[in-house]
């Protein structure tokens, strides 16, 4: 950093900071984005394991603000691959000459707004300082590594990856005793491919995850011929389904259907592939009965796949399908009738120690060459918090969110004028297709930065009352639903101490788009301006 002033400062050049900078610049603001790597990407530059993909269909995960760009770019698989994802979001970066306006290698550690200027001071780690008027942050949903507290994990005489921050560098298991520890999204994609390379292979799981399959391959031009033509039809339908997602979503009651009618939707769901399998029926996370339907359909093609029957039910899930996030596979189950993978469970033994050479699980010790941690990320607030943010009064953001996040709409939080958070805790974020998401936010932004200038207004900031009412109204979404009673990385139960909360927004992204758009047509009601001077 330098000793600077912007309009407006973006923590973050993933794909939130990237568009949001593009925006801003149209409108004629200054803006300068700070990020912590060496390149644009976000998630997508740090998380290079093998396997790393994401779990929305690639013709959906994108960018819809320019159909040029929709049009020029062109993906090659049904579900793309890191490597594509971030050479997309280069692509964009190098298409709109984003680049001269970030300052990468640059991690911003405090951020303390200023009542009497009205702007924000930021100072990054190395000492840098900028002042700003406006401080955004586009600092993701999962960029935060959860590394896992195991006594001995630093004696470790071996190379250790996590799976959240992957060597650049390309990582050869040849002939290696590899453990990985955690069967979480990015272990589940993983897994199989390290198992190709390894001598051996040793999962540790302390919890069973559901995975359907990806039914993944590379993308027909009949198939992109079709959606780029009727683009702007498929992200209208996008924009009226739960997730932001064009698929079916049935609204019909599973409990309704005959048992056979629910094996035969399920069935076309798994064979179809992805994360619409939880579509099937509009009642598997209001109803355990309903849910458990689903569940043992998952399980019975577990035992089906997996020929150890011992190992088949460790594979197998005891809680409800969907509370956490569900995953996304190609070959997971069946990678465990390789004669080279071996699973562990951590619920019957639990790791005691790892030592230079092995991990210990009650009395067996398991040597290694090389460890993998795959424990996911602080997800929501991590990045936030890690972050000295400091507001109204010098109040620390971390102090208010002492028993959990809360803001207004996921886009403010009282006490801190001038600040805005990209898919921020409040909002449907990663229970969405994240690309729209961001792109709904960005622009919500704009157009409020936009309504100030337009009327004289030098700071913004959410009330009180309408940020509690704001978190009220998502509790009361999530009082007895399956989605908040599990243990999963949504309510911060991957890390020891964060308060259980459930952080993103259960009122589905076409409810959440109607309340952002009347809150904006009302002049901003729930929020507080101050006149420049």
């Amino acid at each position: 950093m330098t000793d600077k002033h912007f309009d407006v400062a973006i923590i973050g050049a993933g794909f939130a900071g990237l568009y949001l900078l593009h925006k801003l610049r149209r409108m004629g603001l200054t803006a300068h984005a700070f990020e912590a790597g060496d390149d644009v990407g976000g998630t997508w530059y740090w998380n290079r394991y093998p396997g790393a993909r994401c779990d929305i269909e690639s013709l959906q995960y994108s960018y819809q603000f320019s159909d040029d760009l929709q049009q020029d770019w062109d993906w090659s698989e049904r579900y793309a691959t890191q490597p594509e994802i971030l050479a997309y979001a280069r692509h964009v970066a190098e298409r709109y000459d984003l680049r001269r306006d970030i300052t990468f290698n640059t991690r911003v550690a405090s951020a303390h707004y200023d009542e009497m200027s009205r702007q924000w001071a930021l100072e990054d780690t190395d000492g840098g300082r900028i002042t700003t008027r406006f401080c955004i942050m586009a600092t993701g949903c999962l960029s935060v590594p959860n590394h896992p507290k195991i006594e001995g994990l630093e004696d470790f005489a071996g190379p250790v990856y996590h799976t959240g921050s992957w060597p650049h560098d390309a990582v050869d298991f040849t002939g290696l005793r590899v453990g990985v520890i955690g069967t979480g999204s990015s272990a589940i994609q993983s897994i199989p491919l390290i198992a190709q390379q390894a001598a051996h292979l040793t999962v540790f799981q302390r919890t069973a995850n559901y995975s359907i399959p990806a039914r993944n391959g590379p993308l027909e031009p009949n198939r992109v011929r079709q959606v780029k033509e009727n683009y702007a039809e498929l992200r209208a339908r996008a924009k009226t389904t739960h997730p932001g997602i064009d698929a079916v979503f049935s609204a019909d009651p599973s409990m309704a259907a005959t048992p056979q009618e629910r094996q035969a939707e399920y069935e076309h769901r798994w064979q179809q592939g992805g994360l619409s399998f939880m579509g099937a029926f509009g009642d598997l996370m209001e109803s355990q009965e309903a849910n458990d339907t689903a569940a043992n359909f998952v399980r019975d093609k577990i035992r089906q796949i997996v020929k150890d029957p011992a190992v088949a039910e460790m594979l197998c899930p005891t809680n409800i399908i969907g509370g956490k996030r569900l995953c996304v596979d190609t070959d997971y189950y069946a990678t465990f009738n390789r004669d080279n993978v071996t699973l562990m469970d951590l619920k019957a033994q639990p790791i005691s120690q790892i030592t230079r050479t092995a991990i210990r699980t009650g009395d067996v010790e398991t040597q290694l060459d090389a460890l993998v941690i795959a424990t996911g990320f602080d997800a929501m607030t991590g990045a936030l918090l890690n972050i000295d943010i400091r507001g109204i009064a010098d109040t620390s953001l971390a102090n208010n969110w002492a028993d959990g996040p809360a803001s207004y709409l996921g886009l403010a939080i009282a006490g801190f004028p001038n600040l805005f958070t990209i898919t921020g805790p409040g909002s449907p974020s990663v229970l969405s297709n994240m690309l729209p998401s961001i792109e709904q936010h960005v622009n919500w932004i704009c157009d409020c930065l936009d309504y100030m200038t337009n009327h004289g207004f030098s700071a913004i900031e959410a009330e009180e009352l309408a940020q509690e009412a704001w978190v009220a109204h998502n509790i009361s979404l999530g009082d007895g639903t399956l989605k908040t009673a599990t243990d999963s990385w949504y309510v911060g139960a991957n890390i020891e101490g964060k308060p259980r909360v459930f952080m993103p927004y259960l009122g589905g992204v076409p409810d959440y788009v109607s309340r952002c758009e009347a809150v904006a047509a009302a002049g901003y009601e729930g929020f507080r301006f101050a006149k420049a001077g």
